[in-house]
């Protein structure tokens, strides 16, 4: 299956980015119902820390600003706590929006998207329960750490050593081989299962 990109804008302000999140993005037709009340951005715990906030965002969607939007350090900031999902008087699914949104920028190849933070996260993350069908935190720090070079992830390590070892002391950090799930086949199928239904998703396909 082909992902369906997103246009690319003509001009700054290109409405043609606006309708293909509304029509491609799950819960983007109800950003046609927000009134920019800000209930979102004043519910954030991170909202003072973000470039933009999930309001200015959504209003930057409306206006068809797509690369300022997919560039936008809120995509990557949002912890899912999801106050902003409850609070809003319009239903609309913010939280979901943003998480959707950084996803695409990261399939597009936004610089910022593909250093955030969040994303290498995201890869070691995603590495460990596709190879073991588990998480093992010290794997996925591992392969966080060590996204930018031996060095870097070396002087990372050094930083939370003592963190480490407190974890260790209080059983909450395990010694020895990581484990692996029984049946990988299965597991196998599940995600190619995924892959397919996001594959047609992507598409705008039912």
């Amino acid at each position: 299956m082909t992902y369906m990109m997103s246009p690319t804008p003509t001009r700054k302000y290109d409405l043609g980015f606006a309708r293909w999140v509304y029509q491609h993005i799950d819960g983007g037709e109800r950003l046609a119902l927000c009134m920019q009340c800000g209930v979102c951005s004043g519910s954030c715990p991170l909202g003072t820390t973000m470039d933009n906030g999930p309001r200015k965002t959504f209003m930057m969607i409306r206006a068809g600003m797509k690369d300022d939007v997919l560039r936008s350090d809120t995509l990557w900031n949002c912890v899912s706590c999801y106050n902003c999902v409850v609070r809003c008087p319009r239903d609309v699914p913010v939280a979901y929006i943003l998480h959707e949104l950084s996803t695409v920028a990261v399939r597009e190849g936004y610089a910022q998207a593909k250093m955030s933070e969040t994303n290498k996260f995201v890869k070691g993350f995603t590495w460990s329960f596709k190879t073991l069908g588990r998480t093992d935190e010290r794997l996925v720090s591992l392969f966080y750490y060590f996204q930018d070079g031996f060095v870097s992830g070396l002087k990372k390590l050094l930083v939370f050593r003592r963190i480490a070892f407190g974890f260790v002391k209080a059983g909450r950090l395990p010694i020895g081989m990581p484990h692996s799930i029984r049946h990988k086949g299965e597991l196998r199928k599940i995600l190619t299962a995924a892959a397919t239904i996001e594959a047609h998703h992507a598409k705008g396909e039912k």
